[in-house]
């Protein structure tokens, strides 16, 4: 495999990663990391990828909605093995206690170490850095996408799991 082609094949991982997070779906989270992979969230998680994927797919379920998006991916090969540094921005709706609803809104950055392992690019090890994050109050009236008022054009909700749109799109 030549270092773009790798390099194309961690991108896509990171951006399944995602995916994995937004739809709630475990199994395509467990695929991101080497089954002795590992996740350091230095104050939330330290421990196996596959376990981070199971905690954080809970917590995800108890959310109103998420978002997660990666840029500024910069990826060195070295053979079969490969580093790389991705920037994240999450939104996590939550519901309060009260009846309202918070936003937090969360920017850091993956540094995960990579290998091939049998022709499959993953994650042997993700240390994750927080660079600064917030919460702010949803105004009341809103919820997970917001509702065009009648006449403007609709939207599809998003569904945080199989039922989403894109899985007829892509299987």
């Amino acid at each position: 495999m030549t270092s773009h082609e790798a390099k194309r094949a961690i991108t896509e991982s990171l951006y399944r990663y995602c995916r994995s997070m937004d739809r709630i779906d475990a199994e395509l989270g467990y695929g991101v990391w080497h089954h002795d992979g590992t996740a350091q969230y230095t104050g939330l998680y330290e421990g196996s990828g596959r376990g981070f994927i199971d905690w954080v797919c809970d917590l995800h379920r108890s959310m109103v909605a998420t978002s997660h998006q990666v840029t500024n991916v910069l990826i060195e090969v070295d053979g079969d093995s490969a580093v790389s540094e991705a920037y994240v921005t999450v939104r996590l709706r939550t519901n309060n206690n009260d009846g309202g609803m918070t936003d937090i809104i969360g920017a850091g950055r993956y540094l995960d170490r990579w290998s091939c392992r049998d022709g499959v690019w993953a994650i042997d090890h993700r240390q994750y850095v927080s660079d600064v994050s917030t919460s702010l109050p949803v105004p009341s009236g809103s919820s997970r996408a917001t509702v065009p008022p009648a006449g403007a054009v609709q939207v599809v909700p998003s569904k945080p799991d199989r039922t989403d749109p894109s899985y007829d799109l892509f299987g």
